[in-house]
């Protein structure tokens, strides 16, 4: 059982040290990197026109089935600084057939509601010469992760060491996980069920895929009469669900935060269906797959990011426990990783790629979607007219809030500030009508520069503070679109009465040798939590089609954006008991909810796929290192 009070003890020190130790983190930074670190205040911001994601075309269409899309992932180069810059070494998924289709943040899949995607997953992680290419950045070996080297045997293990080991420089682990989307098991990502590519050099013994790839391939083929090639995996999307805007990014048990970090992630967004508008009622038209240059757009998707890098433009990402603390001894000599750090917050803003962009809008109403791509930041963002006014900054314009992960609200909400935890979405409208041409507006950001809790400082005004910058130009056409105020959302179906509650927790491990590990957890009858690893039996076991409440107890001393994979939820409550009611944004459905120190967030899902899944942090380094369960349906 968690001793409270040790643990108490030990996050107070904990959370008096954080700032201190993220600034002692970029200290030593700065000292690795006398030779190679970037300076973020060195990088020109608002030079690098925004990026329009591009659409995916599918590679055939099937009358009266689903559109096939073969998506591959590749190693490639790309200005993600500003030009004059080096160029980043990245990972992205691309048309196969198309190597120019290759770039980070991905490009979008546009699908529809009530249409199956079928995608096959290509992990094309080869050299020139079919031989793999290693990992750009640190893999700890240490943690409960793929472990290729494991073999058929110690695969998805946390491996025993004699000595303390260096990095994974090994072929590469992928699996691809939908995130909101609903899909039974063998096409969820779940993270055992990784591959490596088909190179020509896997080391003698490694294991070539996770432990569940065999038994989903079957699965797969035995339902779709369609078989997995090796480093492939095809997954299905049924799409049977609301309007909403979804992402796919990598989901590999143990790295999941270096392989999203190096680029794997990308838009999928689901149109149509009662839960949609007509054409015309919003902002449009958005990105197509087969558009014209210089086609201009009024629905954006904008995949907001932090990223570090080194002077010669490569991705910076710690390769040492050192980056965050002083912790030691490291394993096998004592409990630390000695790579894995528990948390990255990087030093630069991205959107779509780019560092600090700028984009030119007309004076007329524009409808983007944002998605925080972070590992670990959390974003509280506004638009004002100065990009760097005195905190707290005046709020320009009023954001309109009309969906969230899961699809429109049940009405608008006019918004001053918007928060997004790692995961969540929010699609809004932002109407600059009216503005003179000329005017500069940006997108700020007044989250932390540390892992969130009670209390912060807002992010670095010169540099983490700021995202990105448009300018008002001259209008070209009549804007037809509703202004958000009058809009009329689809009707929202509430889910029914829930059969159960189970009660969970977010708590910290203190062990013996006084390491502190975030943890899910069972409460038993006497109010304790019990962390519950990821290798422990299945303790969430749902039956088919029941609809329960899951009450979320965050017992640690900061936010954690919790995710369920294949279902949307109601958020009912929060607080200190749980009763508030759901911020606005958060009502509707969600699949991601930010939970808050010290309070217990409700939610009530439907379970109707059966299969096993996981739930998480979506803090990617916790869900790395244990915050992560699996769950059973049916």
């Amino acid at each position: 059982m968690v001793d409270r009070r040790r643990i108490l003890q030990a996050t107070a020190a904990m959370g008096a040290a954080a700032a201190l130790s993220q600034q002692a983190g970029w200290a030593w930074a700065a000292g690795q990197g006398r030779k190679s670190t970037l300076n973020p205040n060195k990088i020109r911001k608002y030079v690098t026109p925004l990026a329009v994601l591009p659409v995916l075309a599918p590679a055939r269409r099937e009358a009266g089935g689903p559109d096939h899309y073969l998506v591959g992932v590749r190693q490639f180069r790309q200005q993600i600084l500003p030009r004059g810059m080096p160029r980043t070494t990245v990972w992205g998924y691309g048309d196969g057939s198309n190597p120019r289709s290759f770039r980070t943040p991905s490009a979008t899949i546009e699908a529809r509601v009530d249409r199956p995607v079928r995608v096959t997953w290509a992990n094309e992680l080869v050299d020139a010469d079919g031989g793999y290419r290693p990992h750009l950045l640190a893999v700890d070996p240490t943690l409960h992760w793929a472990n290729p080297p494991g073999g058929s045997t110690g695969r998805d293990t946390r491996p025993a060491f004699t000595a303390t080991p260096g990095p994974y420089r090994g072929p590469v682990p992928i699996v691809t996980h939908l995130h909101g989307g609903r899909s039974l098991q063998d096409s969820c990502g779940y993270p055992e069920a990784w591959y490596l590519p088909e190179a020509r050099d896997i080391p003698r013994g490694h294991a070539t895929a996770g432990s569940f790839y065999d038994e989903f391939g079957d699965e797969f083929a035995q339902r779709h009469g369609a078989a997995w090639k090796p480093g492939t995996a095809t997954f299905h999307y049924g799409n049977d669900q609301r309007a909403a805007t979804l992402w796919y990014h990598d989901h590999t048990l143990g790295m999941t935060r270096v392989n999203v970090y190096a680029g794997l992630s990308g838009f999928f967004l689901l149109r149509g269906g009662s839960g949609d508008l007509a054409p015309g009622v919003l902002p449009g038209p958005a990105p197509g797959p087969n558009d014209r240059p210089g086609t201009r757009y009024y629905e954006i998707p904008l995949m907001v990011q932090d990223r570090s890098f080194n002077a010669d433009g490569s991705l910076f990402y710690p390769a040492s426990r050192a980056f965050t603390d002083d912790a030691g001894p490291y394993v096998p000599n004592g409990p630390f990783p000695p790579i894995w750090n528990p948390a990255f917050l990087a030093n630069t803003m991205t959107v779509n790629g780019s560092t600090w962009p700028v984009l030119e809008v007309e004076p007329r109403r524009y409808r983007l979607r944002l998605l925080n791509g972070c590992n670990s930041r959390v974003l509280i963002m506004k638009l004002v007219t100065e990009r760097l006014a005195p905190r707290p900054a005046p709020a320009a314009l009023p954001i309109w809030q009309i969906g969230n992960d899961g699809g429109f609200l049940p009405e608008p909400v006019s918004l001053r500030q918007l928060l997004l935890g790692p995961a969540e979405r929010a699609d809004v409208i932002v109407d600059f009508t009216g503005l003179r041409e000329g005017t500069e507006l940006y997108l700020v950001n007044e989250g932390p520069d540390e892992l969130c809790g009670d209390n912060f400082d807002p992010s670095d005004p010169a540099t983490t503070g700021q995202v990105m910058k448009f300018t008002v130009g001259r209008l070209t056409g009549k804007d037809r679109s509703v202004p958000p105020e009058h809009l009329e959302l689809p009707r929202i179906r509430p889910l029914g009465r829930a059969s159960r509650t189970r009660k969970l927790a977010l708590d910290e491990q203190l062990g013996d040798d006084q390491s502190i590990k975030m943890m899910l957890c069972t409460i038993d009858a006497d109010g304790h939590a019990k962390p519950q690893h990821w290798h422990d039996p299945i303790t969430e076991r749902p039956a088919l089609h029941a609809t329960e409440i899951w009450e979320l107890h965050n017992w640690s001393a900061h936010a954690h954006p919790i995710h369920l994979h294949v279902v949307q939820f109601e958020v009912l409550g929060r607080g200190k008991d749980g009763t508030q009611p759901p911020r606005p944004g958060d009502r509707g459905t969600k699949d991601t909810v930010l939970t808050f120190p010290g309070e217990i967030t409700r939610v009530k899902a439907t379970f109707d796929l059966a299969g096993r899944y996981v739930w998480h942090c979506h803090l990617l380094e916790h869900e790395d290192n244990d915050m992560m369960r699996p769950f059973r349906v049916g």
